[in-house]
């Protein structure tokens, strides 16, 4: 006997004595206790004992003989029943294809085993040499219809199943995968591997301990497999099943004779090296088989813990430079929810409806006029309805939307998510189609939809910091104005003194003289605080009604007549349904910044006329102009402002004032050619529909 043979006798003994007394063990165990922590024990102990049976017949013969490949099938036969009774509960339903599963691999042994003792009965000796390969082949596939069922019902039962439940399944999953890649061997290489089955028995004696377990008061704790160890037991099911048909393709091409066996090995080679490098280079292909690989597979498209840490993840720390701004981490989460490749995010323009505010990874140009109305913006807030774009575009959305003709346009848009906080639209996602398309199920809707809501508390709180910094800035512009007030005071009462004074020195020419000296200089004083203290308050909004816009425009022009003469044109007749006041104030307001930013022999045009059922005052300069990103970031911010002395209120006054009647202001310049800023306001022979929008706008739905 050889060095190998004995090691594997040796081994062989160890398992049949460990194996017959976990049998014992389980056997001798009160039963109301182990039915409690482990379903069916007595199968589980009829397992044990049939892994003994094996063990002996190791003994007795050589572990790759028959007579131990058919004590093999008894002892698979004992544990695919255990796992039919485990995996076939009300904590782990087993699905129909896996019964289906289960019970064939159980008729393959019941006819293996009855075929085979039929033919060695009647034939004897002479039957050992083609029962071999039958037992082989039956093993084989025994042993990867246990490990599809082992797999399957861990992932679909886990949640239900107990710790050492899930040992001895992972114990017989590693012998029946030992057991699988010695017989691929043989069968690739022609020979059996006499060294590996001899170790069969120190693989045996490494799942002991799953029944020691199994048969001890341990592990309550329940187990669920992880989805990437799901999947990668998955890929590692497909390579064998690849390495079986390969095995079966050279054993027939070897048995046809001729050089077949190695075309046919040449064959199955590129075809791997082929299939490996597409998956590698290629990722249509990869997310092409995640998304088979999830919908097929498993109960659940997604992850749900390991995308939500890594959504939030995401919306709470950028990884690098790019992501520091949280429109574009927004539009990253989102994306990478739903494997889309990039990612717009819009957000409320302050001139009405919304504007592209951030893109992540968006290839190519994005339209200039990539707007949203307000009309398309309140019937998603209202119906809160994530748009597939597709079903738009094939007019299958069952819903107007208003969807605007550039999104509709551009087939890169997948789809259209809105992010609500409390009801109310604060952002609006657009996702790249992915590298696979396909159409949203109820999964994905649900999935965007509370990360929708997730997403809009972090920009929410954003904006309340932001809110909160201007608030601040706000009390130091009033306290500020506190210390402006003491100086007019001081003033105030120096001019209080100096008429007192007068009365009793008027004749005095030296105090004449210092009082004229101090008048200038009080005046000046009183200059520069008027300068500083510019009117910025309105007080209570006057009742909106009919007003007659050219008369205003004509008092603007007079008052502004000692600076700069006005080019007034305004359509005959033409009237808003605004506030007299409110229109001189925002109109004043941008005459005179078109006059800063004008040369002096530049000329300066404000024109009126009635478009699109609303009125329109243009205030035309040709001065320096301003860029885009001013524009859009900071023109209509608190504070912000291109003058030294500005405090970068009036811009923002005029729009908050402007909205406030339902109208909106737009702007249009360009660096060096000067700007138009263009008021809208509502039509007085349209005050009705006017007057719904100005409600809508003061309510804040939009």
């Amino acid at each position: 006997m050889s060095p190998l043979d004995s090691l594997a006798q040796t081994l062989s003994g160890i398992v049949l004595a460990g194996f017959a007394g976990a049998a014992l063990w389980l056997l001798l165990r009160p039963r109301a206790r182990m039915a409690a922590l482990m379903p069916a024990p007595r199968l589980l102990a009829l397992a044990a004992a049939a892994s003994a049976l094996w063990a002996a017949a190791m003994m007795a013969f050589t572990p790759g003989a028959p007579q131990v490949l058919v004590a093999q099938m008894l002892r698979d036969l004992a544990m695919l029943m255990w796992l039919g009774a485990t995996f076939w509960s009300p904590r782990a339903p087993m699905s129909r294809p896996l019964r289906l599963i289960a019970r064939m691999l159980a008729t393959i042994c019941v006819l293996t085993l009855s075929f085979g003792g039929a033919a060695f009965w009647f034939g004897g000796a002479a039957a050992v040499p083609w029962m071999g390969p039958a037992l082989v082949f039956a093993a084989m596939v025994v042993a990867i219809g246990g490990l599809i069922v082992v797999d399957a019902g861990v992932r679909h039962g886990g949640a239900g199943l107990r710790m050492p439940v899930m040992a001895v399944a992972g114990g017989f999953a590693m012998l029946w995968a030992y057991q699988l890649n010695v017989e691929l061997i043989g069968a690739l290489t022609g020979t059996r591997a006499s060294t590996l089955i001899a170790l069969l028995p120190a693989v045996a004696l490494l799942t002991l301990p799953t029944y020691v377990v199994a048969a001890m008061d341990i592990g309550r704790e329940r187990m669920r497999l992880s989805r990437t160890a799901a999947t990668r037991t998955l890929i590692l099911l497909g390579a064998a099943s690849y390495l079986i048909l390969i095995a079966l393709t050279v054993a027939i091409a070897r048995a046809a004779g001729g050089d077949y066996a190695a075309l046919a090995q040449a064959i199955s080679l590129v075809a791997l090296l082929g299939a490996a490098v597409l998956m590698l280079a290629s990722a249509r292909s990869r997310a092409w088989l995640s998304v088979m690989i999830s919908k097929h597979f498993f109960e659940h498209r997604y992850d749900y813990r390991a995308e939500w840490m890594r959504f939030t993840a995401t919306l709470g720390q950028g990884d690098g430079e790019e992501d520091r701004n949280l429109y574009r981490r927004v539009a990253k989460a989102l994306a990478e929810l739903t494997g889309s490749p990039g990612a717009l995010l819009m957000t409320p323009a302050a001139a009405g409806g919304f504007r592209i505010a951030e893109q992540w990874h968006w290839p190519g140009a994005i339209p200039e006029d990539a707007t949203l109305s307000l009309r398309s913006a309140f019937m998603l807030q209202e119906t809160q309805h994530i748009v597939e774009l597709d079903a738009e575009r094939r007019g299958k959305g069952g819903q107007d939307l208003a969807i605007p003709d550039w999104l509709l346009a551009d087939t890169r848009a997948w789809v259209v998510v809105p992010v609500l906080h409390f009801q109310r639209m604060i952002a609006i996602a657009v996702l790249h189609r992915p590298a696979v398309s396909r159409a949203l199920d109820w999964e994905d809707l649900d999935v965007l939809r509370i990360a929708g809501q997730q997403a809009a508390s972090y920009i929410a709180e954003s904006q309340s910091q932001q809110a909160l910094s201007e608030a601040r800035r706000f009390d130091e512009f009033n306290r500020r104005f506190a210390f402006i007030m003491h100086d007019i005071k001081n003033l105030a009462s120096q001019l209080g003194l100096l008429a007192r004074n007068a009365e009793r020195h008027a004749d005095n020419p030296d105090f004449r003289a210092d009082m004229t000296q101090t008048l200038k200089i009080s005046a000046g004083r009183l200059s520069d605080l008027l300068v500083r203290l510019a009117p910025r308050e309105r007080g209570p909004a006057a009742e909106p009604g009919r007003v007659l816009v050219e008369p205003v425009l004509k008092d603007i022009a007079a008052e502004v007549r000692p600076r700069r003469e006005l080019f007034v044109g305004c359509q005959a007749g033409l009237a808003a349904w605004a506030d007299a006041g409110s229109i001189r104030q925002v109109v004043a307001h941008l005459v005179a910044n078109a006059i800063d930013a004008s040369a002096p022999e530049s000329p300066v045009q404000l024109i009126a006329v009635a478009e699109q059922q609303r009125v329109r005052i243009d205030v035309i300069d040709q001065g320096c102009g301003m860029t885009r990103e001013f524009i859009r970031d900071e023109l209509f911010k608190p504070f912000v402002s291109t003058k030294d002395s500005g405090f970068g209120l009036g811009a923002f006054e005029a729009l908050q004032v402007a909205q406030a009647m339902g109208g909106e202001i737009e702007v249009a310049s360009e660096p060096g050619k000067g700007s138009n800023f263009t008021l809208w306001l509502p039509l007085a022979d349209a005050r009705g529909d006017a007057a719904i929008d100005a409600q809508l706008m003061k309510a804040g739905r939009i």
